[in-house]
C-alpha cells in the first residue's frame, strides 16, 4: 500500500518545494517602499541574463509546451514550423521591440503611447486592448493548470479539476500582488532552468531509445504516423486544400508577430534602460526560446515513434496530451499517473503554467491600476501608496474573474482562445505599437481605429469561423454557422489593422504637431499638467492638437 502512494507523496513534495521557493523569492522580491515604481519596474536590477531568462520564461507558457508539442505529434512539420515561428518571434521582439519600448519611467503600453498620443483615449484604449489580449490566454492557463494538477495528484473528476484550478487562481494572485515584477521575473528564471532541464531529460531518452540516431526517430516517426514520408512535409494539420494552406500560412504570420508584443511580454522591456542592455537580455532570450524549441520538436517526434499515431489521437484529437502519453510509455512498468517520470514532467508543466499566469496577471492589472485609475480616473486623488493598493486590488479582480471564466469554459477547445490572443494582439496592439513608436503622423484618430477595428474584426472572424462552429474540433460541434473559411484569420485581420491605423491617422484627425515642447521633455507633455489639464501659456496650437485628437510626436 505504502508503496502505491509514493509517487504521489513525491508529487505533493516536489510541488510544495516549487511553492515554498516560489513564495520566498516574492518576499525577497517584495518591497517595503511605497513607491509604484518599485512594485511595476523590479526588475531593472536583475542582469541581462537574469532579464533574459524572465524574458523567455514569460514567452514560454504551459499552452506553448502542450500545444506545440502535440501538433508536431500529430501533424509533424506543420507543428515544426509552429516552434520555428515561435523562435522567429523572439527574434523580431528582440530586433524592433527591444529599443522603442525599453526606459525609465515607464510602467505600460500606456505610458508608451501616451508619450506621443492624447493621455485619456491612449491609456483607456490601451487597456481595453490588455484586459481582451490577456484574459483568453490566462484563461487557458488556467484550464491547463487544473488538468494538470489533478491528472498530478491522482484525483480524477470535474471537481478536482475545478477545486485544483481555484487553488493555482489563489497561488498566481498571492505571487503577482505580493512580488510585484521582481518577483514574477525571480520565478520566471526558475520556471526557465526548471522547464529546460525536464525537456532535455526527456529528450535524452527519446534519442536512447533509438541508439541515439535522430534520423532513425524521425524516420521511426513517419512510419508511426501511417504517412510514410509525407508526415514531415506541410499539410496534415488543416489539409492541402488552399484553404488549408492558407491556414497554415495565417497560423505562422500571426505567431510570429503577435507574441513579439503581448503585454507581459513588453513589460519586461520598461524597466531594461538602454537599447544595449535590451538587446543583450533578448539575445539570452533567444537562445533559451530556440533551445527549448529544439527539446520540443524531438520529444514531439519521439512521442509519435513510441506511442504511435493512432494512439495519440485516440486519446485526444488536439494532441495535448502527447507529452504526457509518452512519460508513460518511456516508463511502462510503473502505473498510469503514479511513474517518477511522469511526476517529474507534470511537476515542470505546472510549475510552467504558475509562472505564465502570474506574469500575465501583473500585466493586466497594471494596466488597470495605473492607466485607468491612477492617470484616467483619480489622478488627483490617487497617492503613490493608495495607487500600490489599487494595483494589489486591481490583481485579485483579474484572478477572480480569470479563475470564474477558466471554470466556464473548462470544456472548450483551447485553441480557439489562443488564436484570438495572438490574432489581436497581432492585428490591433502590433499596429499601434509600431505606428505609435516610429510614425509621427500617427494620431488618436488611427490608434482607435487599428486599436477598435482590428479588435472587432479578429472577434468577428473567429465567431464565424471552422474553429467556432462546423467541425468535430469546434467548441460547438454540433452547430454551424460559420461562413468565415480559415481557423485562424490571421492573414486577413493582420493587414487590416495596420490598414486601419493608417486611414484612420489620415483621414480621422488632424496629424501630428512638431513637438513644441523644449528637450528632454517627453512628448510635449512639459504643457501639460500630470492630471492631463494645459496649462495656460501653453501654445494654442497644443490645446487645438488635444481637442482634434491629434498626436504630439
Amino acid at each position: 500500500m505504502s508503496g502505491d502512494f509514493e509517487p504521489r507523496t513525491l508529487a505533493f513534495v516536489l510541488f510544495a518545494c516549487f511553492v515554498a521557493v516560489s513564495f520566498l523569492l516574492c518576499i525577497l522580491a517584495a518591497t517595503d517602499s511605497d513607491d509604484p515604481s518599485e512594485f511595476y519596474v523590479g526588475t531593472g536590477a536583475l542582469g541581462p541574463m537574469q532579464n533574459g531568462l524572465a524574458i523567455a520564461g514569460d514567452y514560454i507558457s504551459a499552452a506553448t509546451v502542450l500545444s506545440t508539442t502535440g501538433t508536431i505529434a500529430i501533424a509533424g512539420f506543420d507543428g515544426v514550423l509552429i516552434t520555428m515561428s515561435t523562435v522567429v518571434s523572439i527574434l523580431l521582439f528582440m530586433l524592433v521591440m527591444a529599443g522603442p519600448l525599453c526606459g525609465r519611467d515607464r510602467y505600460t503600453l500606456g505610458d508608451v503611447l501616451s508619450e506621443r498620443l492624447s493621455e485619456r483615449p491612449a491609456r483607456i484604449g490601451t487597456a481595453v486592448l490588455v484586459l481582451a489580449v490577456t484574459m483568453p490566454l490566462l484563461t487557458v492557463q488556467l484550464n491547463g493548470a487544473g488538468d494538470m494538477m489533478s491528472l498530478l495528484i491522482g484525483i480524477p473528476g470535474t471537481a478536482s479539476v475545478t477545486g485544483c484550478t481555484i487553488f493555482i487562481g489563489s497561488l498566481m494572485v498571492c505571487y503577482a500582488a505580493l512580488g510585484g515584477m521582481k518577483g514574477t521575473g525571480f520565478i520566471q528564471i526558475l520556471k526557465t532552468v526548471i522547464l529546460l532541464g525536464a525537456f532535455i531529460l526527456l529528450a535524452v531518452l527519446v534519442v536512447k531509445r533509438f541508439d541515439w540516431n535522430p534520423a532513425s526517430l524521425f524516420g521511426a516517426a513517419a512510419d508511426k504516423s501511417g504517412y510514410g514520408d509525407a508526415f514531415w512535409e506541410s499539410g496534415r494539420q488543416f489539409g492541402d486544400s488552399f484553404t488549408g494552406k492558407l491556414d497554415v500560412i495565417s497560423v505562422q504570420l500571426t505567431l510570429a508577430v503577435g507574441a513579439a508584443c503581448l503585454p507581459h511580454i513588453t513589460m519586461r522591456l520598461h524597466p531594461i534602460r538602454g537599447a544595449r542592455a535590451a538587446r543583450a537580455a533578448t539575445t539570452w532570450a533567444v537562445g533559451a526560446v530556440a533551445a527549448l524549441g529544439a527539446l520540443i520538436v524531438v520529444v514531439g517526434a519521439g512521442a509519435t515513434a513510441i506511442v504511435g499515431l493512432p494512439a495519440l489521437r485516440a486519446a485526444d484529437p488536439t494532441g495535448t496530451n502527447s507529452l504526457l502519453l509518452l512519460t508513460r510509455a518511456l516508463d511502462p512498468d510503473a502505473a498510469a499517473h503514479r511513474s517518477l517520470l511522469f511526476t517529474l514532467i507534470a511537476c515542470a508543466v505546472v510549475i510552467t503554467t504558475l509562472a505564465a499566469v502570474a506574469g500575465l496577471t501583473l500585466a493586466a492589472a497594471a494596466s488597470l491600476a495605473h492607466d485607468v485609475l491612477a492617470k484616467v480616473v483619480l489622478p488627483e486623488r490617487l497617492s503613490p501608496v493608495r495607487e500600490l493598493a489599487a494595483a494589489r486590488a486591481a490583481i485579485v479582480c483579474v484572478g477572480v474573474v480569470a479563475v470564474a471564466l477558466a471554470l466556464v469554459t473548462q470544456h472548450w477547445n483551447r485553441q480557439v482562445l489562443i488564436s484570438f490572443t495572438f490574432t489581436a494582439a497581432a492585428s490591433a496592439l502590433l499596429p499601434v505599437l509600431l505606428y505609435g513608436t516610429m510614425w509621427r503622423g500617427f494620431t488618436v484618430a488611427g490608434m482607435r481605429w487599428a486599436m477598435y477595428g482590428g479588435l472587432g474584426l479578429t472577434l468577428l472572424t473567429i465567431v464565424f469561423s471552422p474553429a467556432v462552429s462546423g467541425g468535430a474540433l469546434a467548441v460547438f460541434p454540433d452547430r454551424d454557422f460559420h461562413w468565415f473559411p480559415l481557423r485562424n484569420p490571421g492573414l486577413i485581420t493582420i493587414p487590416v489593422g495596420f490598414l486601419l491605423g493608417w486611414a484612420g491617422s489620415r483621414l480621422g484627425g488632424r496629424p501630428h504637431l512638431e513637438d513644441p515642447s523644449p528637450p528632454g521633455t517627453q512628448g510635449g507633455d512639459a504643457r501639460i499638467s500630470r492630471h492631463g489639464r494645459t496649462d495656460r501659456s501653453a501654445p494654442r496650437r497644443v490645446r487645438a492638437a488635444r481637442r482634434e485628437g491629434g498626436g504630439l510626436a
